[in-house]
Order: structure tokens, then C-alpha cells, then sequence
């Protein structure tokens, strides 16, 4: 019983730990906007995010064309693919039917 006892706690304490790292996160995406991507935009976060609504963004997402659309707004821009997750975030969080304002 004690193998048994210990395997479980084990796995259980596995999911709790790798079902966590695998999230993203707005003020993370925020400041990858600022440092990476505000100077060849020319422009903010908030008028970046504003160019799509909601769904928009998460069909342009689900469609696998971020980093394309990314770079028809911004040409000057290099997207990388692991900055996506938190940057999708971000633009989802602040787009123009959120009603949010970012403070970039």
C-alpha cells in the first residue's frame, strides 16, 4: 500500500506541476511589445492592439498567421514564434471591442 500511496502522490504532484508552465501571460506580452516591437512599429501597444477585435485576432491565432499579420502591420518587425503565446495575449486582452486601455 505504501508503493501505491507514493506512485500516486507522485503523479498527481507531476500534473499539478507541468499543467502550470504552460500558460501565457498579458503583462508578459506587454513587455515584449515594448522592447521588441514598439520602436520598429513606430507606434504603441494600444493602437497595435486596436486593429482587430476580439475574434479577429483569435482567428488570425487560430488560423496560424500571427507572426504574417504581425509583420503586415509592422514590416520592420521580427516576430519570433515563442514570443506569439504572450503577445497574442496582449493584443487579445487590449483589442478594440475589449473596452481596455494598455499603459504602453
Amino acid at each position: 500500500m505504501n508503493i501505491i500511496a507514493k506512485l500516486s502522490l507522485a503523479t498527481v504532484l507531476g500534473m499539478v506541476l507541468f499543467s502550470s508552465t504552460a500558460t501565457a501571460d498579458v503583462k508578459k506580452g506587454q513587455t515584449i511589445f515594448l522592447k521588441k516591437l514598439k520602436a520598429p512599429c513606430g507606434f504603441n501597444g494600444s493602437k497595435f492592439a486596436v486593429l482587430h477585435t476580439q475574434d479577429e485576432w483569435e482567428a488570425i491565432r487560430g488560423a496560424g498567421k500571427f507572426e504574417a499579420e504581425t509583420k503586415k502591420i509592422c514590416p520592420k518587425s521580427k516576430m519570433k514564434a515563442k514570443y506569439v503565446p504572450d503577445v497574442y495575449d496582449f493584443v487579445y486582452e487590449y483589442a478594440s471591442d475589449s473596452g481596455k486601455v494598455p499603459s504602453c
